[in-house]
């Protein structure tokens, strides 16, 4: 039986609700940023992948909340997501001042990687419209209230953006919690976002400030050190080494001091080159670890985004009401899924992952 007290789908309109930035990727193939004549675009985004894959993938019910600006990129957004089958009725359009001085679409150009060449993310995002987007702008009772949500996530990403982002995330998690929806939160640490937003220690104050408002609290070890100002005794051992146990006793001192996390959970990767990672994932809850089907060796063709469909399988995991085995092995088979294919979002069937959790294989299907 679940740890998670969650609502039932036939008390609320929306299985699950998510808050960050969605922008556009520009996806230069098998080529490089710095030498391409064409690009592919995508949508993604921390919060945003996670939401879509639970209904693409999953085939949940789901909205998610963002800003967008109102030019030409605002909608080819606005077509992306509508593709992929999320809602996004609550979110908030900007008028342009025809310069993207003030609300601008976010930008995000990566490249894959391959071998001993790591993958690259340049990105384009300040004075987003999502950015822009403050306390008071969204209608949270009709949301978690008179909708009815029955899951929230959101992250670190969207919270290291501006000061009203961080704010937002918080007033949104107070009107979640208030109505009983449960909370994830991704902290995904970058550096580069808090770089002129008071560094480290601003990330750390916002960071530990969200926290008490999360049930489900998504990090690996440099997470919970930058972003919450937790100490690991460092390791090199690797996939199999002492980096396990230590992540265990981080972990065990995280909830303590966090006793309002009902979970913890991350994945586990050892880079061995852009292209082949060791691959798993762990999940405490209850008191207990659960550790998932270790994947060594394993085959990358797009690493970006195998995180937060590791997020959206391990929800998946929770609301259709999975023990905590399986829900961290339907969140690593769908993560490992995702990096199977371009973009950041999960090209993945509800099929294919729990063929991958039962322990199949990549033998041909005809």
């Amino acid at each position: 039986m679940s740890i998670l007290n969650i609502k039932t789908q036939k008390e609320c309109r929306w299985d699950a609700a998510s808050l960050g930035e969605i922008m556009l990727r520009f996806d230069p193939g098998d080529g490089r940023i710095r030498s391409t004549r064409e690009f592919r675009v995508w949508e993604g985004g921390g919060e945003y992948n996670v939401i879509r894959g639970l209904h693409k993938c999953f085939r949940l019910s789901t909205t998610t909340v963002t800003g967008i600006p109102q030019n030409d990129l605002g909608l080819l957004l606005e077509d992306l997501i509508s593709q992929g089958g999320v809602d996004y009725s609550h979110s908030k359009h900007f008028s342009y001042d025809g310069i993207g001085r003030n609300f601008r679409q976010g930008l995000n150009f990566v490249e894959k990687g391959f071998g001993l060449r790591g993958a690259l993310g340049v990105s384009d995002r300040a004075h987003t419209a999502a950015a822009a987007l403050k306390p008071g702008d969204i209608d949270w009772n009709k949301l978690f209230v008179e909708e009815g949500v029955r899951w929230f996530h959101t992250g670190g990403i969207y919270a290291a953006l501006s000061d009203t982002a961080a704010e937002l995330t918080i007033e949104a998690m107070k009107a979640a919690r208030a109505a009983g929806t449960i909370i994830s939160y991704d902290l995904n640490y970058r550096p580069s976002l808090w770089k002129s937003n008071g560094g480290q220690g601003r990330a750390q104050e916002i960071n530990r400030e969200i926290a008490g408002f999360v049930d489900v609290m998504i990090g690996n070890e440099e997470d919970f050190s930058a972003a919450l100002g937790f100490k690991l005794e460092s390791s090199d051992t690797g996939f199999k080494g002492l980096q396990i146990e230590n992540y265990k006793n981080m972990i065990k001192t995280v909830s303590s001091e966090y006793p309002n996390f009902k979970a913890i959970a991350t994945t586990l990767r050892e880079v061995i080159s852009a292209t082949v990672n060791d691959w798993s994932a762990v999940l405490y809850t209850g008191g207990e670890f659960y550790r998932s089907i270790e994947r060594p060796g394993l085959e990358i063709y797009d690493r970006v985004g195998g995180g937060d469909s590791f997020a959206s399988g391990l929800i998946y995991g929770f609301l259709t009401g999975k023990s905590p085995e399986e829900a961290v092995n339907y969140g690593a088979a769908h993560g490992a899924l995702a990096m199977t294919t371009p973009g950041d979002t999960s090209m993945a069937s509800l099929n294919e992952v729990e063929k991958l959790v039962a322990g199949g294989n990549a033998r041909v299907e005809r």
